[in-house]
């Protein structure tokens, strides 16, 4: 992977499989940002855009629970916390809803099935920030990039365009949207003590293709296709 500075952060990390490393990396990266953003202010973003993205859905209960504290812990910033059943890993945008018919979304569940990557263990990290969003960060990169790429081949499968560029892919799970301009700094400080918990263990079985929508503070979806990860 090399530089893209429209990702956050900008330069990918020495050692993307390294948990520790992957942590300090992003946490560096936050270190340079002065002020946060709205995440909202997304041009071309409505309340009735419909686009259909793949996600990993988070499951676990375990991290579940530790996003919830986390929450709790910088509740006083006001920013919009993501609901339990709403945490993610996005893997990339497959096109807007008026481009795409769904059997051409069969073709895609199909096509992403077959010889699919095999189920991961990743680790989820606490606790850094982007300029719109606090997060997770996320180690190993390995099975993750392997299934960014297996999932766009699957679109220029059934003639699709790749729309994203693995050069940005930066795994993430985010807890709490930012939805003004404020300073970094009172963000840094309320995070900063998160980093102690521990990380936590998570497991990559299935790959999801979903319809987005925003809400008012949220993303909501609805499931159409469940891809299932070869098991190892």
């Amino acid at each position: 992977m090399v530089a893209y500075p429209a990702a956050f952060p900008p330069l990918p990390p020495a050692d993307p499989d390294d948990p520790a490393a992957v942590s300090a990396h992003d946490w560096h990266a936050f270190g340079q940002v002065g002020v946060m953003v709205d995440h909202w202010d997304r041009p071309g973003w409505t309340n009735t855009t419909r686009a259909y993205y793949w996600l990993l859905t988070v499951t676990s209960q375990q991290l579940r629970d530790q996003a919830r504290y986390c929450q709790e812990q910088v509740r006083h910033l006001g920013l919009d916390e993501i609901a339990q059943d709403g945490l993610h890993l996005t893997m990339g945008r497959v096109g807007l809803r008026e481009e795409i018919e769904l059997p051409t979304l069969r073709d895609l569940a199909t096509a992403a099935s077959h010889d699919a990557p095999p189920a991961a263990d990743i680790h989820a990290i606490p606790l850094t920030a982007s300029p719109g969003a606090i997060r997770y960060s996320i180690a190993p990169w390995t099975p993750l990039t392997e299934l960014y790429t297996h999932l766009s081949s699957a679109a220029l499968q059934v003639g699709l365009p790749s729309r994203d560029d693995p050069d940005r892919f930066r795994p993430h799970i985010g807890i709490a949207y930012s939805n003004k301009h404020r300073p970094a700094d009172e963000v840094r400080e309320a995070i900063e003590p998160l980093r102690a918990l521990p990380v936590v263990p998570v497991r990559v079985e299935h790959v999801h293709l979903v319809e987005l929508r925003r809400e008012p503070g949220a993303y909501r979806w609805n499931a159409i296709h469940a891809v299932p990860l070869r098991a190892q």
